[in-house]
Formats: structure tokens, C-alpha cells, sequence
């Protein structure tokens, strides 16, 4: 796959001559609603020819072998270039391509026969799945979850299921009802005896907590509730994951984050999803929701004191429409990346590219004459964040969450890695 973004008074057609390429295969591989009507700044897909580059404006040859995971002198090698200086816009590069094989998670919060159409769409991409979610209760039980159709799913298509359990709900913090499992080693014991069951009756193979807004006098409780889950599970051949607040440092501050202590998980789980998303919160003001300057900060901690063989990167793959100028409490609209285009191209919006935040944007004004600011994720930014994965040599990518269509993404996931499938 090669990326193009699209200028003013570019047609499909012109495009796909450029990479010679018919519009019927752009189409379908970005899954346009309208071929006829582009935006300036959208990104397109191109299936070229596998192996194959088209040099882009302003590319240079570190640039493409950075891509593809090679050497300048393999990209010159392989085309017999006499100057490797000497490469146009438009060259054609035959690409010996080498792909990091990883590991790919992603949670649903839809259940049922919703959930398992999701599952099946993508689950050629997934190592393992998280089902969110089974929550915790006070007296060390657990809601219940139809994702009967959804293991179905996952089974014939080779993921791994992992159960997932959480304290918070969408009405509730849920720092006193850690507080009341975490203070009682006897509530502990009963949970995790729940867990058990439920994972030997259904046929999950591990389990992922999600414990947030853990009281910071919890932290040291929270360690040894997770060192509990696995000494109770890895004799029964279970592996234990948990998913951490985004900190840069050991002494961050703030309910998110002070008893999420990297190192000790990094030691005790057998891996973690760095959840590096939501700095554009819904109820906040508007801005990029997974900015790569602000992950990349989380990255350079986590990599100090966890093994880079356990982090995923977690990557969200959904988007946010603000009402500007933003009034405190008011909500962001959340849609899909698809959502995001088919609005840019109603209202006759030009997307723009932070570069800093390596995030698509774009404002509009409504009919009623409401000013908006869109936040979203695009070919680019999905490239960018494939790229910080090789960069930092981590284990893999976990998905929040699966039922916003976002084609794009799974096309270049798989142009970039091999995925890996254990079961």
C-alpha cells in the first residue's frame, strides 16, 4: 500500500494513472461512497503492486527503506541506481520488503450477534480479542456478558479471547469499589475464583484487568492483587495482562495514574496495553485523540521500565466532532473515520495534518450555523504510529475499539507486519 493525499483539482482518475492503478481498485480499497467527490488533504490507499514504491513528493530514499524495514543499499541494489541522490517524483522502486511479525488485540464494547459480525470482519488482523467488559462487584462476583456468538467468531477465526474486567462503569468511578476488593485479600480470592469459572466454562485463555481511577494509597494492593491473579492462573495455563493510564514518569500525578506502577506490572503481567489515547477527551476541548508527540513521551517511560517484548500500543480507531468554541461539559460527537470524510466532503471542508500531533483536522459550520472542529485518523496517521511500533520494537497493537469502520487502517496494518496467530 502507498499513501496519497489528495490535491485541489485531482480526480480519481488522475490519481490512479499516476500509480498505475484502475479507480474501481482505489475505490474499494478506501471504500468510497463517492468517487466523484474528493477533499482536499483526504488520504487514499493505493494497492499498488506489492514490493512496489512510487516516490512521493519530498521522500528521499532513507525515508522509503525506514518504510518498508530494509537499507538505502538494498533499495539501490535491487534497482541497479547509479545515483541514489537522483530519485524523482513518480520513480518506481522495486522494495525488498522485510515485516516485523507482532501481536494484535482489540477490544468490543458491542456483544452479541453485533459484536461477532465485528469480530468477523477483522479478524484476519487479530492475534487476540478483549470483551468489554465483565465488571467487578462488591462482593467479588461479576456482571454477566453475551459473547457467546462473539467466541464463536473468535474461534473459527483463529483470536485468542481474553476476559476482560474492570472496576469503572459509565456512571461510577469505581475507586471505592477497587478500594473494597484491593483492602481484602479474601474478596480477592473470591474474584479471582469467578474469573476461573468463567474462563474454564466459556474458553477464554487469559485475562486483562482494567482497574482505573485506583486510589494512589491502593497502588501497592493493586500490585499484589495482579502478582495474586497470576499465581492463581499460570498453573492453570492462563496468562495475565492489565491495561495501564498513559504516564510519563514515575511520579505523575492524578487519580489515572499513581497506582498504575509501570515497573511492578512490567515484572508481574505477562504483557500490558498502554492505553495512549483520549488526550481529546469527549467532555474536553478539542484535540488530537491520540497525539504521537504526547505518546512518544509515554513510550520513552515505558520503555525504561518495561520490557518492550510486553507493550502494545494502544491505538484508537474512532472520531470526535467538537462544537467550538468549547463550553466546559459539553460533549464531543464520537463517529468513525468514514463518518469524518463523509462530513469533510458535505460541507466542503479542506482537511489539514498537525504535524506535530501527526493527526487529520478539519472546521466546518453546520446549517444552523454552529462552528465544528473534527478530530479524526487517516492513512498518514496510521502510518505514523505502524512506524513508532518498528521504531520502538514493541510487542504489538491493541484496538479501542472495534464497530467504527476504518478500512484504511486494516489495509496498511497488513501491509506492514505479519501478523501472529496462537492458536
Amino acid at each position: 500500500m502507498q499513501i496519497h493525499e489528495v490535491h485541489p483539482g485531482e480526480t480519481l482518475w488522475l490519481i490512479a494513472q499516476r500509480y498505475g492503478i484502475t479507480p474501481t481498485q482505489i475505490v474499494t480499497a478506501n471504500v468510497l461512497e463517492n468517487p466523484n467527490k474528493l477533499v482536499p488533504g483526504m488520504t487514499l490507499v493505493m494497492p499498488t503492486t506489492p514490493g512496489t514504491h512510487y516516490v512521493q513528493p519530498g521522500e528521499n530514499l532513507s525515508d522509503i527503506a525506514q518504510r518498508y524495514g530494509t537499507t538505502i543499499q538494498e533499495i539501490v541494489r535491487v534497482n541497479q541506481l547509479q545515483n541514489p541522490n537522483m530519485i524523482v517524483v513518480g520513480m518506481r522502486l522495486n522494495i525488498p520488503v522485510h515485516k516485523p511479525i507482532i501481536d494484535v488485540n482489540a477490544y468490543t464494547i458491542n456483544t452479541g450477534e453485533t459484536g461477532a459480525r465485528e469480530i468477523q470482519e477483522v479478524g484476519h488482523y487479530l492475534t487476540y480479542w478483549m470483551p468489554f467488559v465483565y465488571s467487578v462487584k462488591e462482593d467479588g462476583s461479576l456482571t454477566t456478558l453475551d459473547d457467546t456468538e462473539m467466541l464463536q467468531s473468535a474461534a473459527a477465526e483463529r483470536i485468542v479471547p481474553v476476559i476482560a474486567i474492570t472496576n469503572f462503569s459509565a456512571t461510577a468511578t469505581g475507586s471505592g469499589l477497587a478500594h473494597t476488593i484491593l483492602s481484602s485479600t479474601e474478596l480477592q480470592e473470591k474474584l479471582l475464583t469467578n474469573i476461573l469459572n468463567v474462563m474454564k466454562e466459556k474458553g477464554y485463555k487469559g485475562l486483562n484487568v482494567d482497574f482505573e481511577n485506583v486510589f494512589p494509597a491502593d497502588r501497592e494492593n493493586y500490585n499484589q492483587f495482579l502478582q495474586r491473579a497470576v499465581d492463581r492462573l499460570h498453573p492453570e495455563g492462563y496468562f495475565v495482562s492489565s491495561a495501564l493510564a498513559p504516564k510519563v514518569s514515575s511520579e505523575q500525578q492524578g487519580l489515572l495514574y499513581e497506582a498504575h506502577d509501570y515497573e511492578a506490572q512490567g515484572k508481574i503481567v505477562d504483557f500490558v496495553v498502554l492505553m495512549t489515547y483520549e488526550w481529546g477527551y469527549r467532555f474536553g476541548p478539542p484535540q488530537a485523540i491520540s497525539p504521537l508527540n504526547q505518546i512518544k513521551r509515554v513510550l520513552d517511560y515505558a520503555i525504561t521500565v518495561i520490557p518492550r517484548d510486553k507493550i502494545f500500543f494502544g491505538f484508537q480507531i474512532y472520531a470526535r466532532d467538537w462544537l467550538i468554541p468549547h463550553v466546559q461539559g459539553q460533549e464531543a460527537e464520537t463517529f468513525s473515520q468514514q463518518e469524518a470524510i463523509r462530513r469533510a466532503i458535505q460541507y466542503g471542508a479542506t482537511i489539514q495534518y498537525d504535524p506535530i500531533a501527526q493527526s487529520p483536522f478539519y472546521r466546518y459550520t453546520d446549517a444552523q450555523g454552529r462552528h465544528h472542529e473534527v478530530w479524526f485518523e487517516d492513512a498518514r496517521s496510521a502510518q505514523a504510529k505502524f512506524k513508532m511500533v518498528k521504531d520502538y520494537h514493541l510487542r504489538g497493537i491493541s484496538y479501542w475499539v472495534l464497530g467504527y469502520p476504518f478500512p484504511q487502517n486494516w489495509l496498511l496494518l497488513e501491509d506492514n507486519f505479519t501478523i501472529r496467530k496462537r492458536v
